[in-house]
């Protein structure tokens, strides 16, 4: 079966969260950095973490997966998004051309 790619952008609840999240906040920020990097360990995850975008920051993440269902239940899986704090995802199927092998920390 041919691996699908998606590009996933999560939006935080607010422009000014990297800045001024709360202890709570940071605390389900922990627990989404060790999902995804379950992820990754995994192979699922080609890449990903913060975007310091000046007009405020969001988090990225590069998917390699069998289908749709798979990166659905990924992201619905995401503490931040079982959370219920307002965080969502922004999904688009991405055509890859190459890749270069990345060699991790």
């Amino acid at each position: 079966m041919e691996k699908k790619y998606f590009l996933l952008k999560l939006i935080p609840p607010r422009l000014t969260f990297s800045q001024d999240m709360s202890d709570e906040e940071r605390n389900i920020m922990l627990q989404h950095i060790a999902y995804w990097t379950k992820v990754f360990d995994e192979g699922k995850s080609i890449i990903f973490g913060p975007v310091l975008d000046p007009k405020g920051s969001w988090g990225l993440g590069i998917v390699e997966v069998n289908d749709e269902f798979e990166m659905k239940e990924l992201t619905s899986n995401d503490p931040v998004i079982k959370a219920n704090r307002n965080f969502s995802y922004e999904i688009s199927p991405m055509m890859v051309g190459k890749v270069r092998q990345l060699i991790s920390n």
